[in-house]
């Protein structure tokens, strides 16, 4: 079935379930550690999933905002802590899309930086790929196995076929006879405090700007216009629509969204080519947040760690593949340096790091040719 840009079939519903890696191990943090309201940010993010698939008409990942998520989960945020970071994040993707900032920024990176970026993040998915692979060497192997086999199967995509797997799994070993019964649940209406905004902000905003400018935004951006020639789309509309979703999420138990290179990059590599996956992926969420709200950390939490790790592993090595496009000695340069400083600090000084590196490489280079005149 296809509808101008859209497809529902059996491949965009497996890429869509191409960046469930990073949303299971954090989903179940939020529940657990920070006590958030499973119908209200599946709920929510499924809604927000189904309008961009319908704004954008291409696959768009939605993903918990990373560092805001590790350092909620690791200082057991509160829930409407949570909620205050979100609404922060809202307003500040917001001005910079409506102040021209994300777009500047977008303009003053080179290439080179942008594919360090890209490889820094395929390496740590590898690494943490390689963690859950070796709960089943075994399971691991076979999954990876599984997606090289059937990828582009149309009847019998990977990406199905090892959710499939790992139901069937967990159903052998028993854990689905310990989850709760399905009951239907809404969102809440939610709130925070205004000081909680500040707050936030400064444990762990901060330094989400910079991850999220450079994987959320401006890669992002670069992987469609690699992807879809014909429909890109820029920088300040990625900006804008984080911006508007986070600002709205928080007040019905949303957690703080955004984009991702990651993300795009397996849905893409899993078969997801139209807005469709992200409308699959939507009411996906949306029906486990109505009536397996009760559940789902335990569903999330049972299913096996190697096959999501084989799914990983793979989008890490399509990620990393990005740098072959990088072939002069000073792009090399700065895409080595960006990769380095990423894996050993974080990617938010990786990104400064690099820009620093190609620049400086730029201003010698223009010292020596003045001094040879």
């Amino acid at each position: 079935m296809k509808i101008r840009s859209f497809e529902f079939n059996l491949r965009e519903l497996a890429g869509s379930m191409g960046d469930f890696g990073t949303l299971f191990p954090l989903a179940i943090g939020y529940i657990v550690v920070c006590g958030l309201n499973p119908a209200g940010f599946l709920v929510m993010m499924g809604l927000t999933n189904v309008v961009t698939g319908l704004v954008y008409r291409l696959p768009m990942p939605i993903q918990p905002m990373k560092v805001l998520a590790v350092v909620a989960i690791a200082q057991g945020w509160s829930p409407s802590m949570v909620y205050a970071s979100g609404f922060a994040m809202g307003v500040t993707w917001i001005l910079f899309a409506l102040t021209g900032v994300m777009g500047w920024i977008a303009r003053v990176t080179p290439q080179s930086v942008i594919r360090g970026i890209q490889v820094a993040l395929g390496l740590r998915l590898g690494f943490e790929a390689l963690k859950m692979l070796s709960s089943s060497w075994v399971l691991g192997v076979a999954a990876i196995a599984i997606v090289l086999l059937l990828r582009r199967n149309r009847y019998a995509p990977a990406a199905i076929v090892l959710m499939l797997l790992g139901m069937v799994l967990m159903l052998v070993q028993g854990e689905l006879r310990q989850v709760t019964p399905p009951a239907f649940a809404l969102p809440p209406l939610t709130r925070f405090r205004p000081e909680e905004i500040w707050e936030t902000f400064l444990l762990a905003g901060f330094a989400q700007i910079p991850l999220t400018a450079t994987n959320a935004v401006i890669s992002t951006a670069a992987l469609i216009k690699m992807y879809w020639p014909d429909r890109e789309v820029s920088e300040r509309q990625l900006s804008l629509n984080m911006g508007i979703m986070n600002a709205i999420l928080p007040f019905f138990g949303g957690m703080p969204l955004c984009h991702g290179a990651g993300g795009l990059a397996g849905q893409y590599y899993f078969g997801a080519r139209t807005g469709g996956a992200n409308i699959l992926e939507g009411l996906i969420e949306i029906a486990l947040g109505l009536f397996l709200s009760n559940s789902i950390a335990q569903l999330f939490s049972t299913f096996p760690r190697a096959i999501i790790g084989a799914m990983m592993f793979l989008v890490g090595i399509e990620l990393a593949r990005f740098a072959r496009d990088v072939r002069a000695a000073k792009d090399l340069v700065a895409l080595a340096v960006t990769v380095l400083v990423s894996l050993l600090a974080n990617m938010a000084l990786g990104f400064l790091a690099g820009m620093a590196t190609h620049y400086l490489i730029q201003f010698i280079t223009k010292m020596g040719v003045r001094d040879d005149a």
